[in-house]
């Protein structure tokens, strides 16, 4: 691919308190086009703005360096992050989340995220959707997002395999879930909503031992 085109958006500012990105926060625009959503990201009066833009073709924009505070990411936390606009890099993909996300624009994704990753030291584990960090607010990249791509490429955080307990209960669960990142204030349904999202997006039900086991941390619950 080529590099992504510069096309700068007033929607920043400085990373406070000195911080650095150690998380990459991937959304999906939800607009018509990748060109609307690229407008919207550059108008002031809209008061937001990510650091790129991947089109469903593959051609991609940088309009924040990654050095400033892009205003991607909103309330929320993950982990021990409260202000994750200043401890992130994020990235918008042109789909509108009811859809799978095309072949060239995850080709694109692919080929940015290794020099984010490689340039402020960020693990894969790092590498989150909107609606990890904020379960009661977001839903995107969506459940169509292929984050099992990711993780074969070593771009996210790889999943568990242990079996779940034989009785899933929802304090066991949040005390797993926390130790993943997800430390966002929500209820219990919101929560299971996120893990699922990420994990077992077409998964329904009340929670169970499956919800579990992506998350990792089997000795909280063995």
């Amino acid at each position: 691919m080529t590099a992504p085109l510069w096309h700068p958006s007033p929607n920043f500012g400085p990373r406070r308190l000195g911080a650095k990105p150690d998380i990459v926060v991937i959304h999906h625009t939800a607009m018509a086009s990748a060109e609307v959503a690229l407008e919207r990201l550059c108008d002031p009066s809209a008061e937001v703005s990510a650091h790129y833009l991947i089109a469903a073709d593959g051609r991609a924009w940088q309009m924040v360096a990654e050095v400033a505070r892009a205003w991607h990411a909103g309330a929320g936390s993950w982990g021990d992050v409260t202000d994750v606009n200043s401890r992130s890099v994020g990235i918008e993909l042109d789909n509108p989340g009811d859809t799978p996300f095309p072949a060239p624009l995850m080709a694109t994704l692919e080929a940015i995220l290794p020099g984010i990753l490689r340039r402020w030291s960020i693990p894969p584990e790092r590498v989150i959707g909107h609606s990890d960090m904020a379960p009661d607010r977001k839903t995107d990249p969506g459940p169509h997002f292929d984050w099992e791509r990711l993780e074969r490429a070593g771009l996210a955080g790889q999943r568990g395999q242990d079996p779940g307990p034989d009785a899933p209960e929802p304090d066991t669960f949040r005390t797993v879930a926390r130790h993943a990142g997800y430390t966002a204030d929500v209820d219990d349904d919101a929560l299971l909503a996120a893990v699922r999202l990420r994990y077992r997006p077409f998964a329904t039900g009340p929670l169970c031992p499956q919800d579990y086991t992506p998350l990792g941390h089997a000795a909280l619950w063995t």
